[in-house]
């Protein structure tokens, strides 16, 4: 048992965790929370002085008070950089910095990192995907990084 949680412990530190900015109610329900567009903030695990923002829809009503209801796939990314841009080694050409489940079972809400090297650009996509379905829907953003400051590229 202490290994499970060891091993949990160690894969959620690698994880960036949303910080919530705020959200607006879209639709008024009579019972339990009010459906809602939240934005919330992500440090890039990896890149010092990148967040991203993103938008989406979360359920409200009975079945979103007790975590059961299933959020929609639409999502908006905005990734800034909110001070001096460093990186502590090499980034995999694309990787995955952000994951967050949509739903009870098998739905996220995944965030992607890709390295431009010829533009020298930090490219972020937001998708989501299901075990079955996924969603084509997505939002993509760049964040230019001074040329004095190349990308160190694995």
């Amino acid at each position: 048992m202490k290994t499970v949680v060891a091993l949990a412990l160690m894969l959620a530190a690698g994880w960036a965790h949303a910080e919530k900015i705020g959200d607006v109610s879209t639709a008024f329900k009579f019972l339990g929370p009010d459906h809602k567009i939240v934005v919330d903030a992500y440090d890039d695990p990896k890149v010092q002085g990148v967040t991203c923002y993103v938008s989406r829809a979360k359920t409200g009503g009975l079945k979103g008070m007790v975590g059961l209801a299933e959020d929609k796939a639409e999502a908006s990314i905005a990734c800034r950089p909110v001070g001096p841009i460093s990186f502590s080694k090499p980034l995999p050409k694309e990787e995955e910095v952000f994951s967050e489940g949509l739903s009870p079972l098998f739905k996220k809400l995944r965030i992607v990192r890709m390295v431009d090297k010829a533009r020298n650009t930090l490219v972020y996509l937001t998708y989501s995907d299901k075990l079955i379905d996924g969603s084509p829907q997505n939002s993509v953003t760049a964040v230019p990084v001074d040329r004095a400051t190349p990308i160190p590229v694995k």
